[in-house]
């Protein structure tokens, strides 16, 4: 079988040599359970707690916040419950309306009838400034006690300045969620400690599939996203799987020491792609262009016929890519983050998103771009052969 381009990193990456080295490592040294009174049980112990540092170093936060979960929807689930089990009854929480389905479906169930949905641009960037002035606005029991708004959308690749979300929720005393799945070994983490709550899946960035972490917040000492044992000082039960966690920290830590170098680089091949493919086929349509985003991302609206009808085509010529987020496919609703940027419906329709890896190299966009080119030529005939016999 031929080999594929692929194009859907967004949805998941393949392993990383250093992770998959790193998980047959501990698989053959530290397999034991870290919670066992034994010496060799002890060495993974110091093992886990070395990677909680670790996790710590690259996002600035105090080790004793990493908490190791199965991933995203794992963490956005028992984030969601504890703010409902620990906010004041009537409090409200805001939400960036772009967020990942796992996110928003997690707090619409936590909060039903007390979510605020905050403004976007057409990129999808919620305004710091609009942000600041809402939670200035707000008080009373009905007050919003939570912000909800990601790093890096998922679909578009339109970066937030999310920074600047974390020093005007600290300054208004409300609580900051952050999911950062997506910028997580694309671009450096450093100072992720700051926002209150953070959380990301492994395999988006090379680590393996069921494995991910979130930064509690600071005095969240109650916090337990999943009962049992006292496993990880007692906020999530189930025994560690240390050798996926070594699997992460290897992937995330080789790729802000070794990557994220060359992501300027990347963005240059990202834009060639664009330029040419809108000087070749006229009315393609880059969703976001006008804002900061991610390096391997770019959302496409195709100038006519239906997103499936490419999907299908590409793949059948080598190219794998997605009609957006991974979790919303096999529905039939139209995407909610182009739908909340004020796309048409139509054109939705006709939306494919191509997300590259670190491993992606510049002749595939180079390919690509042709590709797609060529496969608007065919689809045109075919169009012309089904509608006149």
């Amino acid at each position: 079988m031929a080999a594929v381009s692929y194009f859907d990193c967004n949805a998941t990456t393949p392993l990383a040599p250093v992770a998959k080295e790193a998980w047959l490592r501990a698989q053959e040294e530290a397999w034991q359970n870290p919670s066992s009174p034994y010496r060799d049980a002890a060495r993974v112990r110091v093992r886990l707690e070395g990677a909680r540092h670790g996790v710590g170093t690259l996002t600035g936060a105090e080790p004793d916040r990493v908490v190791f979960v199965s991933g995203a929807t794992e963490a956005a689930n028992a984030i969601a419950a504890h703010l409902r089990n620990t906010l004041p009854a009537e409090a409200r929480v805001a939400l960036n309306p772009t967020e990942h389905p796992c996110v928003l479906a997690s707090f619409a169930r936590e909060f039903p009838g007390r979510l605020t949905f905050l403004p976007v641009t057409t990129a999808g960037v919620v305004p710091p400034e609009e942000l600041s002035a809402r939670l200035a606005r707000e008080s009373g029991d009905t007050a919003i006690k939570v912000v909800v708004i990601m790093a890096a959308n998922n679909e578009t690749g339109v970066l937030l300045p999310w920074p600047e979300y974390a020093t005007i929720c600290r300054e208004h005393g409300v609580s900051y969620v952050c999911d950062a799945t997506q910028w997580i070994g694309k671009l450096p983490a450093a100072g992720f400690g700051q926002a209150d709550w953070v959380f990301a899946s492994a395999h988006k960035f090379g680590g393996t599939k069921g494995s991910g972490f979130l930064l509690r917040q600071t005095d969240a000492n109650g916090f337990k996203g999943q009962v049992g044992g006292d496993q990880q000082r007692g906020h999530r039960g189930g025994t560690e799987d240390f050798q996926a966690v070594a699997a992460m920290l290897a992937a995330w830590a080789d790729a802000e020491r070794t990557k994220v170098l060359y992501e300027s680089e990347r963005q240059a091949w990202r834009q060639e792609f664009e330029n040419s493919l809108k000087e070749r086929l006229p009315g393609t349509r880059v969703v976001g262009e006008e804002a900061d985003r991610l390096w391997n991302t770019v959302a496409l609206l195709m100038p006519r016929h239906e997103n499936s009808r490419w999907v299908t085509v590409l793949d059948r010529k080598g190219f794998a890519v997605s009609t957006g987020s991974a979790c919303a496919a096999g529905n039939d609703h139209p995407s909610h983050v182009l739908a909340a940027l004020r796309v048409s419906p139509d054109s939705i329709r006709r939306s494919i998103r191509i997300s590259s890896g670190w491993g992606t190299p510049r002749d595939d966009w180079r390919a690509l771009a042709a590709t797609l080119v060529e496969v608007a030529g065919e689809l045109d005939r075919t169009e012309v052969v089904t509608v006149t016999p």
